[in-house]
């Protein structure tokens, strides 16, 4: 049992991520990022959910599927080869005998143990491989701050462009134009619905749960291109 240095209390805001067993990639095509995204909706529910039986049996598209009660809500996400990023806050305390709910343990702990469990049996199934995916229990930043809370959708977000420029984050400045074109088609990140664009994945935000920063599209692609072009920028968002 992981023991945090703050609790992931009902109605607190925690960035949780974590990363491949001795940093190997976890994603290793565009179908396994595609199983996880719909992960981070489908294990969003107090109900339980086989991706098997309730998916692929029953012939659905997984965004058809009926999650009733949510555990959740989440304001931001991004996959990256061997690691993900998530904005979470837990809407209520979890009721022992309801769905996976068990007595002591918050929301949180009990969406990440649904959505870890079930990729890790996807992909252990579809590689043949056996042992522990991910680098030990998720970790947990405990956002306190409104400065902490705004940086943490342009930190998630901008994730990617190390993928596009891996020196980036060593202080060079890059083409603002080219790295915007670069996060606009990276489908794998919260980034296309805070633009706007209309698609399956924008079920998985929550976003009346979480501080409203950016009126609009632009708001947040001006917040967004402010630290692309800062030369300082901060490593995390704590």
């Amino acid at each position: 049992m992981t023991i945090r240095k703050v609790p992931l209390a009902t109605g607190e805001y925690f960035h949780v991520y974590n990363r491949g067993n001795s940093k190997q990639e976890i994603f290793l095509d565009d179908k396994d990022r595609e199983r996880f995204v719909k992960l981070l909706y489908l294990c969003n529910s107090k109900k339980k959910v086989n991706f098997r039986d309730d998916i692929v049996d029953c012939k659905i598209d997984a965004w058809d599927f009926k999650r009733g009660e949510t555990l959740v809500s989440i304001g931001a996400w991004v996959l990256m080869p061997n690691h993900f990023h998530i904005y979470i806050t837990s809407k209520s305390s979890p009721k022992p005998g309801l769905g996976e709910g068990e007595e002591g343990k918050s929301s949180i702990t009990l969406f990440m143990h649904k959505l870890s469990v079930c990729y890790a049996k996807y992909f252990n199934t579809k590689y043949n491989r056996t042992g522990c995916l991910y680098e030990g229990c998720f970790k947990s930043t405990h956002i306190i701050s409104d400065e902490q809370s705004k940086y943490l959708f342009s930190y998630i977000h901008l994730n990617p462009v190390k993928l596009f420029d891996s020196s980036w984050k060593g202080g060079r400045i890059i083409e603002s134009d080219a790295v915007l074109n670069y996060l606009n088609n990276y489908k794998w990140s919260s980034f296309e619905d805070y633009c706007g664009i209309l698609r399956k994945e924008n079920k998985i935000l929550d976003l009346k749960d979480f501080p409203e920063y950016f009126s609009n599209t632009n708001d947040f692609k001006e917040e967004i291109l402010m630290w692309i072009n800062f030369k300082n920028l901060p490593l995390n968002p704590v």
